[in-house]
């Protein structure tokens, strides 16, 4: 995703953290060279591990600061993007459980999606595929049976297309994401599921 930010100028990081795709974006003169690199952890390559050791730009916080709700609203324009295991047509957005069981923390996903939304002009994105090709199954799904990581979002976003769905009805929000978000092989058995959960479908 960083990828397609190359081509943008004066862009900042505030992250819980960071890889490669950080320094792809520093090459390439995206990033705005006032402002400093904030995360509190890295992970990537020997290239990335060395261009951090001792970098004035870097500036390393703990995650109680990073991750603060108020702080990351106090960026304006701030744009937070996270991953999800699944979405469903509520758009709510599951980043911890698969089939009942944890499969991953979840981070600091609810704090970056509650800290963009303050933030003046902020966006909070959740960026998933639409199919898992491991389980062979849709990540968009009618209704999540286990615990709701975030929601309100302002996009979600699949390589199939984006739901705007902030400020948007719950059968717009739905609608967006049969349409737009949803694998085309998926789309069908979702309307059906959400007009059964009252959603008035196209």
């Amino acid at each position: 995703m960083l990828a397609s930010l190359l081509e943008r100028k004066g862009l900042g990081v505030w992250s819980e953290m960071f890889s490669d795709g950080v320094l792809a974006l520093e090459k390439a003169g995206a990033l705005d060279t006032t402002t400093p690199i904030t995360a509190s952890f890295v992970f990537g390559s020997r290239e990335l591990y060395d261009w951090v050791d001792h970098n004035e730009r870097v500036r390393m916080l703990r995650t109680e600061k990073t991750n603060d709700p108020s702080l990351i609203a106090r960026k304006p324009r701030m744009v937070s993007v996270n991953s999800a295991l699944q979405v469903d047509l509520f758009a709510q957005a599951n980043a911890s459980r698969v089939r009942g069981v944890i499969y991953s923390g979840f981070g600091g996903q609810t704090d970056f999606v509650v800290g963009a939304l303050h933030s003046p002009g902020g966006r909070a994105v959740i960026a998933l595929p639409s199919w898992h090709p491991r389980a062979d199954v849709s990540t968009v799904i009618p209704r999540l049976a286990g615990p709701v990581t975030s929601f309100q979002h302002s996009f979600i976003v699949s390589e199939q297309g984006t739901a705007a769905v902030w400020g948007h009805d719950a059968t717009s929000q739905a609608q967006q994401l049969v349409d737009e978000v949803a694998h085309p092989s998926a789309r069908d058995e979702l309307r059906e599921a959400g007009r059964e959960l009252g959603f008035r479908l196209r």
